[in-house]
């Protein structure tokens, strides 16, 4: 007889580094857990333990903080008249995330104040933070689906957006954890309204 799956949910500890701590997004999946009554085991977390994943800089937390729901109204339009502008929309807050990508930071202008471009891989630098941890896999659903759906992606020409998504997709952290295209394009059929 196979044995039951069995899930494990790590949660953030609290400031004993013991208990459940103060995340609403653990709370929600143990609530979601326990209410379903799947059996799993709890595992409490003591985050000061390890590195910060806080971006440097606040504008990077804020980095295209739009694009999905840009993408999600674009995308789940009922109304045809209406595509035209809600794809412009879209396109607008990827420029903004194109600029921002593009333009040197702080730290990088010290380096080198003539510096025109940006060289950094992610939005705060070159290494991955919890910034990029929320931004990227959104823009990785947004170019799956508008391929596969709208038959556009994410224009070329934005080469910072790219340089970020391509210097992403080096990493073990998103490479792992990024779902098939296949399942992407799955998870947005019942949404997506279909050609006329």
């Amino acid at each position: 007889m196979a044995e039951k799956p069995q899930i494990q949910l790590f949660v953030k500890a609290s400031e004993d580094g013991e208990s459940v701590g103060h995340c609403p997004f653990c709370q929600r999946l143990f609530m979601v857990l326990l209410l379903k009554g799947v059996p799993f085991t709890l595992t409490t977390v003591d985050v000061k333990r390890f590195p910060s994943l806080v971006p440097r800089y606040r504008e990077s937390s804020l980095a295209g903080n739009d694009i999905f729901h840009k993408f999600s109204t674009f995308i789940k339009n009922p109304v045809p008249a209406q595509d035209e502008a809600l794809q412009r929309s879209l396109l607008r807050a990827l420029l903004k995330l194109d600029e921002y990508l593009s333009a040197p930071l702080e730290y990088e202008l010290a380096h080198d104040p003539h510096l025109r471009a940006s060289q950094r891989r992610f939005l705060d630098g070159d290494q991955l933070t919890l910034a990029d941890c929320n931004l990227l896999p959104k823009l990785n659903i947004i170019q799956v689906v508008c391929q596969h759906y709208c038959r556009f992606g994410i224009p070329k020409d934005l080469r910072g957006v790219w340089r970020y998504l391509n210097g992403a997709s080096e990493t073990k952290e998103f490479k792992y954890t990024c779902p098939n295209s296949e399942e992407v394009v799955q998870a947005y059929r019942s949404v997506v309204r279909s050609p006329q």
